[in-house]
């Protein structure tokens, strides 16, 4: 391939030698350059690309693009952009063959929901026939391979070969969760949306190395629907019209407003033992009954937003409901059978707003008492454990303060910014740092009609700490405390 084909949708400059030339691959990471290879130099936070222009030079690097003064070797093509990492995604486009072009993309932007919504969508649409991918969170979903996530939006070269995959698969849809960061980064740019959607906004994602301020954060979850089709949005977010602003597409609604163009009626809550969940009317665009398996408020609304999804693709309702009842999401409110006297869940609220809007509906069901286990990552605004202290005093009856990924800092300082928070309130409180000795503890004191939640690591397998990933599973720990109180009871 040519360099100038890799090109041919951006503005640029020729500063060295010639667009012409023939290209092996494309790269962002030094370490991945070969003979031949363009190396795009991406200005990061920590690593800055222009740094390694000699060193790519030496590995047989074939050209560089650039957005900043660079020097050179004379046998190097230098080309200069605006933006590189703009650049990146444009060329990525083009390394694959345009893949995105082949699917219809569903794009789900949002501070909470995004996970959910996306299995739903994809777990209805596989239903009638259709082949999804999914990009997450969680996982990259091509066909019957699974991939570990490392970002909720993956870098754009990732992205492209994802959808280059999914194409080659047989895929002729894919649903992504596409994050604020992700936008902002410009790792989506390029790629033409079918449907945008929007499910909340809340302040999150804001400090070092993320947005300097929520105007910012706002703003950039605005650019997605300057780039699809159709956006769909929670026209009950105070945000929704600020997300909206300079909106290029077509624009339909959801919620349980009456200006929604798809609401949620008669919604009431469906509790038997064992078993939380809600029902309520679809009216509007369609019109028909639900019942979801998931407690909430925010299941309504993460069950409509599918739903407005779905009805693009002229999904009969009989299969709506199906899929919905079937619908489970690994780590987001996930019950975990341990007692018959109490209900235990995992859930992956790490934040102030999710872990509020999560322990009020959990409240909702008039638990004898409310359990909530967390702690808060390290390396992140003290903010965020000021108010998840701040909120689990105020809404739960007890609070279990523990670990969770305390990257390079210190578990019992983050506990103690946690404790900071709880002493605004007059909730009781409990310190166990370890995490597998704070879930023996509340489940070795369990009441009847507890309603326990352990949050913050939800889909999570690890804990990170000093730069190390150790394999931590919560479902594997509560295992391990079950057999180790059989061991002892018996």
């Amino acid at each position: 391939m040519k360099l100038n084909q890799l090109l041919e949708r951006l503005q640029y400059e020729v500063v060295q030698g010639t667009d012409e030339i023939e290209i092996s691959t494309l790269a962002n990471d030094s370490r991945k350059v070969e003979q031949d290879s363009v190396f795009v130099c991406i200005s990061g936070a920590v690593v800055d690309g222009h740094d390694f222009v000699a060193d790519v030079a030496a590995k047989g690097a074939a050209a560089v693009i650039v957005e900043k003064e660079t020097a050179a070797p004379e046998h190097v093509t230098v080309i200069r952009v605006e933006d590189t990492r703009y650049a990146l995604a444009l060329m990525s486009a083009a390394y694959f063959g345009y893949p995105a072009d082949k699917l219809k993309v569903i794009g789900i932007t949002g501070t909470k929901g995004k996970t959910t919504t996306t299995y739903m969508i994809r777990s209805i649409l596989e239903e009638v026939g259709y082949k999804v991918g999914l990009i997450g969170t969680i996982e990259t979903i091509i066909g019957d391979k699974k991939i570990p996530a490392a970002n909720t939006t993956p870098e754009s070269f990732t992205i492209h070969q994802y959808f280059a995959e999914m194409a080659e698969a047989g895929c002729d849809s894919v649903v992504m969760e596409v994050s604020s960061q992700g936008l902002m980064l410009h790792r989506t740019a390029g790629i033409p949306f079918e449907i945008g959607i929007f499910t909340n906004l809340g302040k999150d994602h804001i400090g070092p190395n993320e947005h300097k301020d929520f105007d910012d954060y706002k703003r950039c979850k605005g650019l997605l629907f300057k780039q699809c089709k159709l956006g769909i949005a929670n026209v009950d977010d105070k945000y929704f019209e600020d997300v909206f602003t300079g909106a290029v597409c077509k624009t339909e609604t959801f919620g349980f407003s009456e200006k929604a163009d798809l609401r949620a009626v008669d919604t009431h809550l469906v509790s038997r033992p064992g078993y939380l969940g809600v029902a309520y009317r679809v009216s509007g665009l369609m019109d028909f009954d639900v019942e979801i398996d998931v407690p909430g408020t925010f299941s309504v609304y993460n069950s409509l937003t599918a739903i407005a999804v779905c009805r693009h693709f002229g999904v009969p309702e009989t299969v709506i409901k199906k899929a919905l009842k079937e619908a489970r999401v690994k780590g987001r409110i996930e019950m975990v059978k341990v007692s018959d006297d109490f209900t235990l869940m995992i859930d992956y609220a790490h934040n102030a707003m999710s872990l509020e809007s999560l322990l009020l509906t959990l409240k909702e069901y008039d638990p004898d008492r409310l359990v909530c286990l967390f702690g808060c990552g390290g390396n992140r605004s003290k903010d965020r454990r000021y108010e998840m202290g701040e909120v689990s005093g105020r809404l739960a009856d007890l609070t279990v303060i523990t670990s969770d990924n305390p990257r390079f800092e210190e578990p019992l300082d983050i506990i103690e910014d946690i404790k900071t928070g709880i002493g605004r309130t007059n909730g009781k409180y409990v310190e166990i740092c370890d995490r597998k000795e704070a879930i023996r503890y509340v489940i070795e004191h369990g009441q009847t009609g507890d309603v326990i939640v352990l949050a913050g690591k939800g889909h999570e397998d690890y804990q990170e700490i000093k730069g190390v990933k150790y394999p931590m599973d919560e479902r594997v720990l509560i295992q391990e405390v079950l057999e180790e109180l059989g061991q002892k009871n018996s």
